[in-house]
């Protein structure tokens, strides 16, 4: 059993306060929890500056290949969206055979 991590670190556009970055942030979680129910999605860091956010994605899988390719997906689906800039982009493969 596999398990995959995704960090994005993204700049978001123009957002003036907290309350406009909950309706920017808070699209982009629904929309990969929707198209991808089987992940889970979470904005995990940033959450006191206003034009910063960092969401986590992590899935379970059989294989290695099958992390990659779901982790690819949402990574993608977040990137093209025209209203942040994805700073960076952090995956990580865990196997439940490794201490």
């Amino acid at each position: 059993m596999y398990v995959g991590a995704l960090t994005l670190d993204i700049l978001l556009g123009e957002v003036h306060s907290l309350k406009q970055k909950r309706s920017v942030v808070r699209p982009i979680v629904a929309e990969v929890q929707r198209r991808f129910p089987g992940v889970a999605v979470a904005e995990t860091g940033h959450l006191d500056l206003h034009r910063r956010t960092e969401i986590g994605i992590a899935v379970v899988s059989a294989t290695a290949a099958n992390c990659g390719a779901v982790l690819d997906d949402c990574e993608r689906l977040i990137a093209f969206r025209p209203e942040i800039e994805l700073l960076s982009a952090r995956h990580r493969l865990y196997n439940e055979d490794e201490d």
